[in-house]
């Protein structure tokens, strides 16, 4: 099922920050997002995981179909790794931990209290969560933060793998990845800026 976009417009602590935007992405594909810093990444990717509602437009085929990974890596640090990943296997009724631990380099690490873990080893555990929720949209903001080179390899063959499962990605990053994606440059959606005269109705 493709997930569809089409004449978004979404806000920032209330200012609006992208209109208008419109794209389509099929299982398969992935979807690089591409523009400056501030321009509304972040706020795009939340709005389309659910997290906050839009100004106006429609998100088709994202109901119960979207893992998200944000810039919290969403990890439990008095859990371990396996338990950590554990717990998300149960939310989302994956059957085992043992492929995400393989696929991050994290099986050595199995046993190791989260909170101990450098700022790379809880980035990879964060996004092996992706592997145990079973959905076919990834929604991925700055994905490859705190990771090495090595690790940023990983990722991206988790990626790969994914697409060649017939599931699909929206990722915001700047690094290359090497994949085989489209590219979407957010700044002919730039929300206009508002009429000076309506500089004193923010605060009424």
């Amino acid at each position: 099922m493709t997930l569809s976009v089409s004449d978004l417009s979404i806000a920032r602590g209330g200012v609006p920050v992208l209109q208008a935007v419109r794209f389509t992405l099929a299982p398969g594909r992935a979807l690089v997002l591409r523009g400056p810093n501030g321009i509304g990444k972040t706020t795009l990717l939340r709005t389309i995981a659910g997290l906050q509602p839009p100004l106006a437009g429609q998100i088709d085929g994202a109901e119960d179909r979207i893992a998200y990974a944000g810039h919290s890596d969403g990890i439990k640090p008095t859990l371990t790794v396996a338990e950590n990943l554990g717990f998300w296997a149960s939310v989302f009724g994956a059957a085992g931990i043992d492929g995400a631990l393989g696929a991050f380099d994290l099986v050595e690490l199995s046993d190791r209290h989260a909170g101990n873990l450098s700022a790379g080893q809880k980035r990879r555990l964060g996004l092996s969560r992706l592997l145990v929720t079973a959905r076919p949209v990834w929604v991925l903001d700055e994905p490859t933060v705190s990771l090495d080179v090595a690790a940023v390899a990983m990722f991206a063959d988790a990626v790969r793998g994914h697409l060649q499962q017939g599931g699909s990605a929206l990722i915001a990053t700047h690094i290359d990845l090497g994949l085989d994606a489209d590219m979407l440059d957010l700044a002919p959606f730039k929300a206009t800026a508002r009429p000076v005269d309506d500089f004193d109705g923010d605060f009424l």
